[in-house]
């Protein structure tokens, strides 16, 4: 797994869908979009996690929708954007994968500065940490500033979970029976799609009413707010939980953007330094755009 990937940052990710193979820019970046059916929105930044690309719970087509239709100076990848646990059990990855790698490419090469915080996992990416693949920089963590003035602590978060710190086992096992609700996730919405209904997240809808994860999400997000407290910032973006939140702790703000698999959800920054979350399903109504209208010019 971990050759795997290093073949694939080496690469620049320029290898998937176009190219010569040899190290050279491939002609499908410089391609023109499909026209889209909605105007693109423009944000300063724009914070993305867990996508979990590799795994069958990833909603790459509805993210694939989201990133075609904004455009912004910055974008953070905070962490689990390749299910590095995953594909070392075993590879899974459609076209619909390679099209987020494409359009995140995409954005990279007209100007967008990408950064990429490794999480969790894809752990495997933070020996990488201080280089730059494809016009993405990989790093540990990040300092944001937002056009209001205020300094963001950006992590992914995993180092202030006690069950991955702690009981790396107990992280696994629950991997497992988290991997088990989303397989259910895929065929509940796979008869909602039969029965022209929109998506809608089994899973997310699961944790909200089990008692104890409530209580984890709570405990989790008192602890990355304090560590941002800890290092004077006036706030912290995360990922991890799969919970798209704003709090305020203390003085300081908490920001997680939530997630790909069950949520769907952004963090955003619009010209006056505000943050807000962007719930692509409530945007679009659980529906993406044609299956036709999401692939790159390239193809």
């Amino acid at each position: 797994m971990r050759n795997d990937m290093q073949a694939l940052l080496e690469r620049g990710a320029y290898g998937l869908g176009g190219g010569d193979g040899g190290g050279n820019i491939p002609a499908w970046l410089d391609l023109p979009d499909p026209k889209g059916f909605r105007p693109k929105r423009k944000y300063e930044t724009v914070w993305i996690s867990d996508i979990h690309l590799g795994t069958r719970g990833c909603n790459a087509e509805m993210l694939v929708d989201f990133l075609r239709s904004v455009e912004c100076r910055t974008l953070y990848l905070v962490g689990d954007i390749v299910d590095g646990w995953r594909l070392s059990k075993g590879w899974y990855w459609p076209d619909a994968h390679n099209e987020v790698i494409r359009r995140i490419l995409k954005m990279a090469h007209r100007g967008t500065r990408v950064v990429f915080v490794a999480g969790n996992h894809d752990e495997m990416l933070r020996d990488y940490a201080g280089l730059t693949f494809g016009g993405v920089e990989l790093v540990l963590e990040a300092v944001h500033e937002t056009k209001d003035g205020r300094r963001l602590l950006v992590t992914h978060g995993d180092a202030f979970d006690g069950v991955v710190l702690y009981h790396k086992w107990l992280a696994f096992l629950g991997d497992k029976a988290y991997g088990a609700l989303l397989r259910a996730n895929i065929v509940f919405n796979a008869v909602r799609r039969k029965l022209k209904m929109p998506y809608w997240s089994l899973s997310a809808y699961m944790k909200k009413k089990v008692k104890n994860a409530v209580q984890y999400v709570c405990s989790f997000e008192e602890a990355v707010a304090t560590e941002a407290i800890n290092r004077g910032f006036d706030g912290v973006v995360c990922g991890h939980i799969h919970c798209a939140e704003i709090r305020e702790f203390g003085g300081i703000t908490y920001y997680n953007d939530g997630d790909w698999v069950e949520s769907c959800t952004a963090l955003v920054e619009d010209a006056a330094g505000h943050l807000s979350i962007l719930d692509w399903i409530a945007e679009t109504g659980g529906h993406t755009a044609p299956a036709d209208a999401l692939l790159e010019a390239a193809e």
